[in-house]
């Protein structure tokens, strides 16, 4: 091995002395961004005629980019009571919508292949270049490819136009609409790896399968060598492997090879050990295309008697279902907001997502990857029958062998990645047609990736869907936990999850999970709060018009400013190897407008509690104070007295104390114990007027490279530095210096300000303005001000 990896550094050496010689640069092989210099025009201008348009009073904007969260011309918020949309998009409006951008290729060589790689457009668009219709993609949440190599002039200006159509209601959630996740420009040399044409199989052993598919669309045969290198998370080569193929003109071969590592680090939830195989296409001349790509050493497997194993060791999954949307951002997906979202949970407790209900994007697998999160991930909610008229189902027969492939494909190299979805909650699945139909798919995804299995959310489960429940490797059972023991015994080689669970329920659902092996995990709905589906939280899943303003779900454990919700640390006190507590209280007074329309069965509610001890003007008004731990007893403190020490036994709701109690302005004080033993305990207390503006920004400095992001939360506090729940004020922020503020919100789900201004009204004592770097070096000056309080801080762009 080591007399290899010598050979293999010299080789690296001698091929750069080739290259400056020979004038080539790998570089040129190389996939660029394009989020920058787009223009935007929200209307529709028919056809090939947009190519002779003048731009000049078009916008100018930087991709990723979603015109439902930002102001229509002529309106003052995204939001409209009106739109056909209605709860289910969270009353945003859709429309029609063109994106341009100029550009040259006078450094590229001319037989290089030229594409452009969308990773997500919402959705139904058309690719023009230069007035040529280049292609077309219906489903807003899968990546495509457009090969523009006869569409572009070499030697003058060139123009890209896409034309997204976002107006009819084609989701039950929040979509967002436009090119709301990066833009590749891909120029590769006629001999190249095609695009997620790199498949990695590597196990707990060490062993490695790499299937590498090579192209060549030269007019001539070629001969070349795939040359594979592996590197660990130090970028220390610790493998190498290399394999001749030979192409006709015009055709592509997959390469296999296979070898090992030795004494592999495993990817796991604790430790997410990421390796790079750096893979090179070799002629005599030099390297013609290379790509890298990420995995991990890890095994699965799935066991009625042991439940979900993980490199060998059982592992019940703490799960959440999540949709595609960040908030104030709406549907865009920067980097830095996906990772964060992923980080956020991790540290909430989580070890496992639901995509529900469609293909992320890359950026949040990634972050799954280095975050150590376990992935389920989903292709469709609707396969034949659709929700709307005009939702993926019109072209489910037409479409979906590609868009699942493509999903496939682009995610089976990340090791977070344990299942493939094939669909959630479809209609008639208790028919022959549509259990065949789960066969057909199911065998079709095994055929492109067998090392995982497949899997569907599915409803209202009975022995009538049983057909449809044996096509899948794994079952996700959705609110069924009561089909638990009898799915089981009607499928016994089969394990079971809650692939959508009730927060209320939380203590019953994972009691199941940890009392039935053959039961693995439960995700919750929803692991972070998002835009659509409005106050199903709240008022129910009725989801009448007059909802309005309501325009989020409110059902998550993380709102959508990523402040965690008194459900996610009562999930905690069940989740936790560690004993914690929690202090939540039942306010004087209900927080939002009751709905006495709201049925029984919609249980995705939270009772009304905060985490706060401030109500003015309620003094003396009776209150429960809610204490949330997994330990044996508890006792609650107000102002040093206590009310009294409890037992868990004495819990009606597992891991839940309650006190009855009177508010009194103060402190509040919870001890829980262990053997008679305090352990753990949680404070809160009584916020004054507000006399401070606090500056709270997740990052100190930042890239400046126009795609980073930093998150600032702004809050109204009192001399003690406590950030006030009643303070509404008006916040006014502004940003100097090479940053722009791209977003302005709060966690009211009832708030229909818009999210693009300067200014916002506080909701329980604070608000969240989202910076981006702009391409330049320097400080960020950030301000805030709400009234007579004013506050200021400094961001670092590098």
């Amino acid at each position: 091995m080591e007399w290899e990896l010598m050979k293999h550094y010299f080789f690296i050496i001698m091929t750069a002395l080739v290259l400056v010689s020979c004038g080539f640069s790998a570089e040129t092989a190389r996939t660029e961004l394009w989020d920058d210099g787009w223009l935007f025009c929200h209307g529709n201008i028919s056809g090939a005629e947009h190519v002779s348009f003048n731009d000049c009073d078009w916008r100018t904007i930087r991709l990723p980019h979603d015109w439902a969260i930002e102001d229509i011309p002529g309106a003052l918020s995204p939001f409209d009571p009106t739109v056909a949309g209605g709860v289910a998009s969270g009353f945003t409006r859709g429309g029609t919508a063109w994106y341009r951008k100029h550009f040259r290729l006078d450094s590229i060589p001319s037989d290089y292949r030229l594409s452009l790689l969308f990773d997500g457009v919402y959705m139904d668009s058309e690719v023009w270049i230069n007035g040529r219709l280049a292609g077309t993609h219906f489903y807003g949440y899968t990546p495509f490819e457009i090969d523009i190599s006869d569409f572009v002039s070499r030697d003058s200006d060139n123009v890209v136009a896409v034309r997204v159509n976002s107006e009819n209601v084609t989701s039950r959630w929040y979509s967002g609409a436009g090119i709301y996740r990066h833009v590749h420009f891909i120029a590769r040399n006629p001999l190249h790896i095609a695009t997620w044409g790199t498949a990695v199989e590597a196990d707990a052993s060490g062993r490695m399968k790499v299937s590498s598919r090579v192209v060549n669309m030269r007019s001539e045969p070629a001969v070349a060598a795939v040359r594979l290198s592996v590197f660990n998370s130090a970028d220390s080569l610790v493998a190498v492997s290399e394999k001749e193929v030979e192409l006709s003109s015009g055709s592509d071969s997959v390469v296999i090879q296979s070898f090992e590592v030795e004494a592999p680090v495993l990817w796991s939830v604790n430790n997410p050990y990421i390796y790079t195989l750096h893979t090179e296409i070799i002629e005599k001349w030099g390297v013609s295309d290379w790509t890298d790509d990420n995995f991990g050493f890890r095994s699965i497997a799935f066991s009625p008697e042991r439940g979900f194993l993980l490199n060998g060791e059982p592992l019940l999954m703490k799960g959440g279902c999540i949709h595609h949307d960040n908030g104030a951002l709406g549907a865009k997906a920067f980097d830095r907001a996906e990772d964060r979202k992923i980080g956020l949970l991790k540290r909430a407790g989580f070890n496992a997502v639901r995509m529900a209900h469609n293909p992320p994007s890359n950026a949040l697998l990634d972050a799954c990857d280095r975050h150590g999160m376990l992935v389920i991930d989903e292709a469709f909610d609707v396969w034949l029958t659709g929700h709307f008229a005009g939702d993926y189902s019109s072209r489910f027969k037409e479409l979906w062998r590609d868009d699942l492939q493509t999903m496939i494909v682009r995610d089976r190299n990340h090791p977070s990645v344990i299942m493939w979805s094939i669909g959630n909650e479809i209609k008639n699945n208790d028919t022959p047609e549509i259990a065949a139909l789960a066969v057909e798919m199911a065998d079709f995804t095994r055929s492109i990736d067998p090392t995982r299995p497949v899997t569907a959310g599915v409803n209202s489960v009975s022995k009538s869907k049983n057909d449809y429940l044996a096509a899948l490797d794994v079952a996700g059972y959705n609110y069924s936990r009561a089909e638990y023991t009898k799915g089981h015994l009607r499928n016994p080689e089969q394990t079971i999850y809650a692939s959508e669970s009730y927060s209320k329920q939380a203590a019953d659902y994972w009691e199941d999970v940890l009392e039935m092996p053959w039961v693995i995990g439960d995700f919750v709905w929803t692991a972070f709060d998002y835009i659509g589906e409005a106050s199903i939280g709240w008022y129910g899943y009725d989801l009448r018009q007059d909802f309005y303003p309501w325009y989020m779900a409110y059902c998550g454990d993380i709102d959508v400013c990523g402040h965690r919700r008194p459900q996610s640390y009562y999930r905690e006190s069940l989740w936790s190897d560690m004993p914690t507590v929690h202090i939540s209280v039942v306010p004087p007074k209900n927080s939002f407008p009751l709905n006495p329309y709201k049925q029984e069965w919609s249980a995705w509610d939270w009772p009304d509690e905060v985490d706060s001890w401030t109500f003015t003007g309620y003094e003396g008004k009776l209150v429960d104070i809610c204490v949330y731990t997994g330990c044996e007893e508890s006792e609650v403190f107000v102002n040093g007295h206590s009310l009294g020490r409890k037992k868990a036994s004495d819990c009606d709701v597992k891991n839940k104390f309650v006190w009855h109690t009177s508010y009194e302005p103060g402190k509040i004080v919870a001890i829980a114990y262990e053997n008679e033993k305090p352990l753990v305990s949680d404070t809160l207390a009584t916020a004054r007027t507000p006399c401070e503006l606090r500056l709270r920004p997740d990052r100190s400095d930042l890239a400046s490279d126009g795609q980073d992001i930093v998150y600032v939360d702004i809050e109204l506090v009192d001399k003690d530095g406590r950030a006030n729940p009643e303070a509404s004020d008006t916040i006014y922020f502004e940003v100097f210096g090479p940053g722009e503020l791209i977003a302005f919100g709060n966690g009211n789900p009832m708030s229909t300000e818009s999210f693009c201004n300067t200014f916002r009204k506080a909701w329980r004592g604070h608000c969240q303005a989202v910076v981006r770097s702009t391409g330049l070096s320097g400080d960020i000056i950030l301000k805030a001000r709400a009234g007579k309080l004013a506050a200021e801080t400094i961001i670092k762009a590098n």
